[in-house]
């Protein structure tokens, strides 16, 4: 079975507060990242030809990887976008439409307390620029925790948002978290996202029968070495997708829903 990296990344920078330092890559790491891809013989593609694929479209070729971002920090724009424009790379932006800002607001509001984000003009910038921008919810929850209304509030509202600015529709969605069940990919399925992006095991590569409303991801941390990050590159050092869900999966399901319903949620750090 073959393999396909898909990239996720989350803030690109030299500082970040605590809680998403963890999350964070320095500009360096980035491009030191890029240029393994590169030398590795791995071809970026748009995601839209790895869906395409999952959907009994034509097949990825071979060596083929897919860039990912989540939740729209500030600096995609100001660093990201230029390295991989520079390069010709696409990739695709997930955004969480409550933390973009308009004119004149003060950045690092929302879900994403004092981390500068994208405004819906700079998203409408990359939109116009060949990123692709998919959807990330409304306030990034843990959707699996929610009643299927709220879920659906946060994937349809999510959706409409994004369309309503830009214009044109969009596709791809991708889990706050990593969290969904069976449920929450149904009303994704029913809102109108033809993917959605899922984070299993911390890390996983996609496969040619991997499930398009949940494909697996290898998520990029600040401690993601360059022995790992090479390993990646070769299609090695992960679990591949598709994969059953897990005893230890529903028990951690079950344990955050109990905590929501008694008040007291389990904060999860922002992926």
């Amino acid at each position: 079975m073959s393999v396909v990296p898909v990239f996720l990344y989350h803030a690109v920078s030299h500082t970040s507060p605590p809680w998403l330092a963890p999350y964070t890559v320095s500009p360096r790491t980035f491009v030191e990242q890029l240029d393994m891809i590169a030398d590795s013989g791995l071809r970026v593609v748009p995601l839209r030809r790895l869906v395409a694929s999952l959907r009994g479209g034509p097949a990825l070729p071979a060596r083929s990887a897919v860039l990912t971002f989540d939740d729209g920090y500030a600096d995609f724009a100001a660093t990201v976008a230029p390295l991989l424009a520079a390069r010709g790379l696409p990739s695709t932006l997930y955004v969480t439409t409550g933390a973009l800002t308009g004119a004149g607001a003060p950045p690092g509001g929302g879900p994403f307390p004092s981390v500068p984000t994208l405004s819906w003009a700079q998203v409408r910038e990359l939109d116009a620029a060949g990123v692709e921008i998919g959807g990330h919810t409304v306030t990034h929850p843990q959707l699996d925790t929610l009643s299927r209304a709220s879920v659906r509030e946060e994937v349809a509202g999510c959706k409409r948002r994004i369309e309503d600015a830009l214009g044109h529709r969009v596709d791809s969605f991708a889990y706050p978290h990593g969290y969904s069940s069976r449920t929450v990919r149904a009303v994704v399925g029913e809102a109108g996202w033809t993917s959605a992006a899922a984070i299993r095991s911390a890390s996983a590569f996609s496969s040619e029968r991997d499930d398009p409303l949940r494909f697996g991801r290898l998520m990029v941390l600040a401690d993601t070495g360059r022995d790992r990050f090479a390993l990646w590159t070769r299609g090695e050092g992960a679990p591949v997708a598709p994969f059953a869900e897990g005893l230890r999966t529903r028990g951690w399901r079950a344990y955050r829903r109990a905590r929501a319903m008694t008040g007291r949620p389990y904060r999860a750090l922002p992926a």
